[in-house]
């Protein structure tokens, strides 16, 4: 049986890391397989270590403040077939485990990722906003990383996520990895249901303006090599 190894970037997630820890420990329960979870703390000031290993996972220190970076140390570190990576402040449902290693046991997909809803929002509009999103994520093939999956193996021929980008690295990633399964007569999965439900905070608490400028695509593909554009995801996080 494939052994699965959920990788979970977490920066000052004290806050969101027990309920996520939980839906994923549940989720693994169902799969029963082979498994483990990995966060990665990326040189947190509160307790996310100390919530991490409460929750038994196997904690990694990454220190650089690069998110590329922060989930390829956990893949480093990782001892699994199947790699799954998670973002600390997104809930997973109960089966999706189980339905990602259905799919995987097809040897010819390599991967994929998860449709993503976010929590009620404080600005009831932002949800209208968000339609773009998933418009110009069908029409240039964006996944978002709150929930992306990929044969180890595979992982690594790809060197993992382009640790030269600070932003988009999922999408960069997942563009390379449709282009590796076409090329090796494989294909990629996307799970459609069940879906992840993520974090609003980020949409609720920024600034309306760098809100909608930060989060625009065409903006991320601009940017996503420039670290001074994006000060709002590491240095001002929000929390």
């Amino acid at each position: 049986m494939m052994k699965v190894s959920v990788i979970i970037p977490a920066y000052n997630e004290e806050q969101c890391l027990p309920e996520t820890l939980e839906r994923i420990g549940r989720a693994l329960a169902i799969a029963a397989c082979p498994s483990e979870i990995i966060v990665v703390d990326n040189d947190s000031q509160d307790g996310t270590k100390q919530v991490a290993e409460g929750f038994g996972a196997k904690v990694v220190l990454e220190r650089e403040h690069k998110i590329s970076k922060v989930r390829n140390t956990g893949a480093e570190n990782s001892t699994g077939d199947v790699l799954i990576f998670i973002d600390a402040d997104s809930l997973i449902p109960e089966t999706l485990f189980q339905k990602i290693l259905g799919v995987m046991k097809d040897e010819k997909c390599f991967g994929g990722a998860v449709a993503v809803d976010y929590e009620e929002f404080q600005r009831k509009w932002m949800k209208f906003y968000l339609l773009g999103w998933k418009f110009w994520g069908t029409v240039f093939n964006m996944a978002q990383g709150a929930a992306q999956f990929c044969r180890k193996l595979v992982f690594e021929e790809l060197r993992g996520y382009d640790q030269t980008i600070f932003m988009g690295e999922d999408v960069e990633f997942y563009w390379r990895l449709s282009k590796f399964a076409k090329l090796n007569k494989g294909y990629l999965y996307f799970v459609e249901h069940p879906k992840v439900i993520t974090s609003a905070r980020r949409f609720d608490k920024m600034n309306l303006w760098k809100t909608l400028l930060l989060t625009h695509p065409i903006f991320i593909r601009l940017t996503w090599r420039k670290k001074s554009y994006w000060k709002d995801w590491y240095e001002k996080a929000v929390r």
